[in-house]
């Protein structure tokens, strides 16, 4: 059976005109992938008010600042993790839940934590392997890099000139070595700014 075959894709029209019309045609075509998107059902990921556009090709606004990604972000998220059935991982949540549950059978262990969490000086996660952020950040605070062991993989969004991009990248010498790979629209986590400084 293919993931365009499972009841959860077949009952669902809005669920497979996400994986025909957005990921795949996209170049999201990892079977994995289409399996997890195809089985979690985003609609129980945002407010009542927007069940009706759970699938659209855009981001959702839930609230107090926070958003569910569009789909494509998160299928892209999801692939370029990667993520391996040893592997300790931290998601950083955007707000709803969604990212989490996709990740969540694939791991051996899974640490979710707020943005406001991941800056924190809390051992929640120490010495996870992988760290995807639900988001796009100015920088990756070092005591959210403090709880990843040496050389952990990164999946996370990043805004550079205004632009928000995917980057993937690893744990280096107490830091984040990223390389942008994919111009995408990923919502903002403002918490993760760089401190605002005086210029003259």
């Amino acid at each position: 059976m293919t993931v365009l075959d499972s009841p959860a894709v077949t009952t669902n029209p809005a669920r497979r005109a996400m994986i025909d019309s957005q990921l795949r045609t996209s170049g999201v075509n990892t079977p994995f992938v289409l399996l997890r998107m195809g089985a979690v059902e985003r609609a129980d990921f945002v407010p009542a008010s927007a069940k009706s556009l759970a699938y659209v090709d855009r981001a959702i606004a839930l609230g107090d600042g926070r958003w569910l990604a569009a789909p494509l972000v998160h299928g892209m998220m999801l692939e370029e993790a990667s993520p391996r059935a040893q592997d300790r991982a931290i998601i950083v949540d955007g707000g709803s839940g969604y990212l989490a549950a996709l990740f969540e059978p694939l791991v051996a262990d899974l640490t979710v934590l707020s943005p406001e969490d991941a800056l924190g000086a809390g051992r929640k996660g120490k010495g996870a392997n992988l760290l995807v952020i639900d988001g796009a950040v100015e920088e990756i605070p070092a005591k959210l890099l403090a709880r990843l062991a040496v050389d952990a993989r990164i999946v996370t969004g990043i805004i550079e000139n205004g632009v928000t991009r995917l980057a993937v990248g690893r744990k280096a010498n107490n830091s984040a070595a990223l390389l942008p790979v994919h111009d995408l629209g990923i919502p903002h986590l403002a918490e993760f700014d760089k401190p605002k400084g005086w210029s003259f």
